[in-house]
């Protein structure tokens, strides 16, 4: 139970815990696979299986679980990665290195007929770098970690994914081919194109990553240089595993920026899209926001105030340009700890103690809309967690804390290779 004279360590310790065990509680000891949310019978997805993996050190670093059984925990899931089935066929684990974005829980197999995704993978190996950085003892299981995730990140045919010059594609289902769209324009892609431009087998060329940037989408706000991506969650996953405070690429030089920076402007953003609350939503203000992708009501409904609101479920919610339909994802605000600590908590502390219903086995669930009539004041209530919520939390708190997850991240070869082949310098570059 969070209670209200909590100092703000206990609050985050509580959090911050609370986040880590869902990586314990929903996962295949087995196979190491993450369980894409809390609801029973969900497929693995395997970026929140990289969130989990990205988990451990902090675990351990934090006395929540032992390093023999981190490591061992981590060298199960890396090895299942290592042995599972790529191919062609549609329930294959994966293909060319990378993998399918859902996977059964149970075999590893893809489910829901999902798309080997570039993005997810990217998260994924991410993940797999990170204990391979942080598991760095001479062991035989903590060796092993390292020599699989090198396997595994050599494997991954990143070139073969842009299908010619260009950005990447989104990704690839067997009976279709590659998908409609590619990985233009500013994204949560960043950490893609870095792993990519850095791997030692099947690296891609400086110019796929200038068609990345090119493409990106520029604001003024408060007569400042923008990069405009509506969902707060853009500005947030690539930031989880890389420190990109002082160092820029081009596109952000030009501007005279830098994309910690950037993020800083997205929150600001929020904020002020919150307090001037052009929708007329319910709670919404400077302590009260958090737009990004997220579940939501699913049919037309009425609001308190009696106007009729069409909702979508599923959308990439988003500020200042939307959509916005009253939904707000409660975890998202203290995901931007490092970037604005007072704002963050700030806004947590309102948001449990208003409404403690989106807290539950003392972690956040996904989103809530206290617009729509209900019995609490939360209004319409998501029913789960969700794995990516969860880790992004976790990760975000600890580089607020101790930047443990920067500072692995800031020395590995691969990130600094791949930073500086996407024309990054400065600061501790």
């Amino acid at each position: 139970m969070l209670l209200k004279n909590d100092t703000d360590a206990v609050l985050l310790d509580r959090l911050q815990q609370a986040a880590f065990g869902y990586f314990l509680e929903y996962a295949n000891p087995d196979n190491g696979l993450i369980a894409d949310t809390s609801l029973p019978g969900v497929p693995s997805s395997i970026a929140a299986t990289g969130f989990g993996l990205s988990a451990f050190p902090v675990g351990v670093e934090r006395g929540w679980i032992g390093r023999a059984d981190a490591a061992a925990r981590t060298l199960v899931t890396l090895r299942f990665f290592a042995e599972s089935r790529q191919g062609r066929d549609k329930n294959a684990t994966g293909y060319k290195g990378l993998y399918y974005h859902f996977l059964d829980m149970r075999t590893g197999q893809r489910t829901w007929r999902s798309e080997l995704s570039l993005i997810d993978s990217a998260l994924l190996i991410a993940g797999v770098l990170t204990a391979a950085a942080y598991f760095n003892q001479e062991n035989e299981v903590e060796a092993e970690i390292r020599s699989c995730a090198a396997m595994l990140y050599a494997r991954a045919n990143w070139a073969w994914a842009l299908d010619g010059k260009g950005a990447f594609w989104l990704g690839w289902k067997p009976r279709s081919g590659f998908l409609s769209y590619r990985w233009e324009s500013y994204s949560e892609a960043i950490v893609l194109y870095v792993l990519a431009l850095a791997s030692p087998s099947y690296p891609i060329g400086r110019e796929s990553y200038d068609a990345f940037a090119g493409k990106f989408d520029w604001m003024t706000v408060e007569e400042k240089p923008f990069l405009y991506a509506g969902p707060l969650f853009i500005h947030l996953f690539s930031h989880a595993f890389i420190d990109f405070r002082g160092i820029r690429d081009a596109a952000v030089a030009a501007k005279d920026t830098d994309y910690f920076e950037n993020t800083r402007r997205a929150i600001a953003v929020q904020r002020d899209y919150a307090i001037s609350n052009p929708g007329g939503f319910a709670g919404y203000g400077a302590d009260m926001w958090g737009l990004t992708s997220c579940d939501g009501p699913l049919r037309p409904r009425r609001l308190l105030d009696g106007r009729h609101q069409r909702f979508s479920g599923y959308a990439a919610r988003g500020a200042p340009l939307g959509p916005d339909d009253g939904t707000i994802a409660p975890w998202a605000p203290l995901a931007c700890l490092p970037f604005e600590p007072k704002a963050a908590m700030s806004a947590t502390r309102h948001i449990v103690s208003t409404y403690p219903g989106v807290i539950r086995d003392g972690r956040f669930l996904g989103s809530f809309n206290p617009s729509v009539p209900g019995k609490t004041a939360e209004g319409w209530l998501n029913s789960r967690s969700v794995a990516l919520d969860q880790g992004l939390l976790l990760m975000m708190i600890e580089n607020h804390r101790t930047g443990l997850l920067w500072n692995l991240m800031r020395g590995s070869p691969v990130i600094r290779r791949g930073l500086k082949r996407a024309g990054f310098s400065g600061g501790w570059l």
